[in-house]
């Protein structure tokens, strides 16, 4: 199974220096046991391209599901019986960068658990694990929280926590992710609908989005350079934080 979400993704930063701006991504939601679309490959070059070593694991020296399998059973998941997804921006042409990918465990069709799997421009990784403590299914109503481990942006310091909403079903995907530090903070959204990747949709994502995970990291730079005239507070690159993954905890009820 590989969808193709032609999504929305939305950062809205608050506190004493304001910005904002929504941009299109395209993603897909693969089981990685399925060849798909001639123009999408696992392991191996092509016009866009999965690889397992960008995934599960430090970067550049991946396991891929392995890893995330592994994760699993060793929180006491009920691995045998999930399904185990991955939700990312694939490699277009030799180029790959991601600030955030997921992966998706799923019993009778309903997540239970995700890891965000969170990179910076910086060359660091951490991963947050983020599920119910028996691992019940995860509605979109429902917040999971983290302790923020890593310096992602140059404009905010590693302190504070992110609040995870994600919702996923047969039609689309929704997801919402508060950073919140006192008055300071950011709402990121990713959200869209769920189609089977074609080479057509595939082809046409690289025309409309030509660059793919380049021009991503270019709006990166360029919301940087914004911040940096609006004299946001910028801070020098930060140490890695010792563990490659940390555990959420969650919470009842609606986002804040």
């Amino acid at each position: 199974m590989i969808d193709h979400i032609q999504a929305k993704t939305s950062h809205a930063r608050r506190g004493s220096v304001k910005n904002a701006f929504v941009y299109g991504v395209d993603f897909v939601l693969t089981d990685l046991n399925d060849d798909g679309p001639l123009v999408l490959s696992r392991n191996r070059f092509n016009l866009w391209s999965l690889r397992d070593r960008h995934h599960g694991g430090p970067r550049e020296q991946g396991q891929g599901v392995a890893w995330f399998r592994a994760e699993l059973e060793q929180r006491g998941f009920p691995v045998e019986q999930a399904q185990l997804f991955l939700l990312t921006q694939p490699s277009l042409l030799w180029f790959h960068f991601n600030p955030v990918s997921f992966w998706i465990a799923q019993i009778n069709g309903q997540m239970c658990a995700f890891i965000a799997e969170v990179n910076s421009t910086f060359g660091q990784r951490h991963c947050y694990f983020c599920a119910h403590d028996d691992f019940r299914p995860i509605r979109q109503s429902d917040t999971l929280t983290a302790e923020k481990l890593m310096h992602v942006s140059p404009f905010q310091k590693i302190e504070g926590t992110y609040r995870f909403n994600f919702g996923l079903d047969e039609s689309s995907i929704q997801i919402r992710i508060a950073y919140e530090n006192g008055e300071e903070g950011v709402i990121a959204t990713l959200y869209g609908p769920r189609r089977p990747a074609t080479n057509r949709s595939l082809l046409w994502a690289a025309v409309r989005r030509p660059f793919g995970a380049a021009r991503v990291l270019a709006l990166i730079h360029w919301q940087a350079a914004i911040l940096y005239v609006k004299r946001a507070p910028f801070l020098k690159k930060q140490p890695a934080p010792d563990l490659l993954i940390s555990d959420g905890q969650s919470l009842e009820g609606a986002p804040k």
